[in-house]
């Protein structure tokens, strides 16, 4: 073997070892830049959550006269009424207005604030049907709620307490209640953790028979007497505000709840969200 040939031999082999060597840098830089970094999910949570509409329409298989249902709907062992609307820390009385003739009757279910200010929060419509059954429907307030939010479902005039007291000869409910003046069996409560509220309202809801739809399915409807009631001095957010509630809620931003859940109470800011955050591996080139 000649000298030319030798030398390039060792050049080869030089060559191939520069290669590998790299290769073991590269997998051994890779390996060394494997790193879990955070990343952060944004979930707005409004006013809308704290009043699951499903779990309300269960309540009437419960209660047997409108004050009856007005006094579960703000007890807190029941626990369905979760409504902040002031952020104040404090759960809203709910109150309940019967109205209705003949065939078609319903609830309106509002809130007073400060100032004289009420607001409406959503509607109970109960239309006795010509098969002598019933057709419930529950519709959210637009503001709260966002346009075409409903729920509904058919059932037998017995099987439902109060749609049978509904129809039957009594007295129209009117709530005598307001902003400051309450019950005297009434004790205000704290709003609670989000996602603790949500997982008992699954679970009240999970057999309720009601479907969502986006429009009306009653033959036909009453209209509220408070259907006209919005207030302006609204903090929580709300899925379509009035001219006026966005207004107010420009100089009165939402308070921050952090990770812990809709109604927490600690280490609040000026943003509507709440921040949870989720770990994942990333791999990544460093210099």
């Amino acid at each position: 073997m000649t000298s030319n040939h030798l030398n390039i031999g060792i050049g080869v082999l030089a060559f191939l070892f520069v290669i590998s060597s790299c290769s073991n840098c590269s997998r051994s830089s890779s390996r060394s830049n494997n790193y879990n970094v955070t990343v952060q999910q944004t979930i707005t949570q409004d006013a809308a959550s704290g009043l699951d509409l499903q779990a309300v329409g269960e309540l009437l298989k419960r209660a047997k006269t409108g004050g009856e249902f007005e006094q579960m709907l703000n007890d807190s062992s029941v626990g369905i009424n979760n409504l902040d609307l002031d952020e104040n820390g404090a759960v809203d009385y709910i109150k309940v207005t019967e109205y209705g003739t003949d065939n078609q009757r319903g609830f309106s279910l509002t809130v007073d604030l400060a100032d004289g200010q009420t607001q409406e929060v959503a509607t109970i419509e109960i239309e006795k049907t010509s098969d002598g059954r019933a057709h419930i429907q529950t519709y959210g307030n637009q503001h709260l709620y966002g346009s075409g939010h409903y729920y509904h479902r058919r059932t037998s005039l017995t099987d439902v307490l109060l749609v049978s007291w509904l129809f039957s000869s009594h007295r129209p409910y009117y709530s005598p209640w307001g902003y400051g003046r309450y019950p005297n069996t009434y004790r205000s409560y704290p709003s609670r953790n989000y996602d603790s509220y949500r997982s008992d309202m699954r679970k009240t809801t999970s057999n309720s028979g009601y479907t969502k739809a986006t429009a009306s399915s009653l033959s036909s409807s009453s209209a509220s007497p408070n259907a006209t009631k919005s207030a302006n001095n609204i903090k929580a957010p709300l899925k379509s505000p009035t001219t006026a509630q966005k207004s107010f809620q420009t100089r009165n931003p939402s308070k921050t709840i952090r990770s812990g859940g809709f109604g927490s109470s600690s280490s609040r800011s000026s943003s509507p969200s709440v921040r949870t955050s989720r770990t994942s591996s990333y791999r990544g080139g460093g210099k």
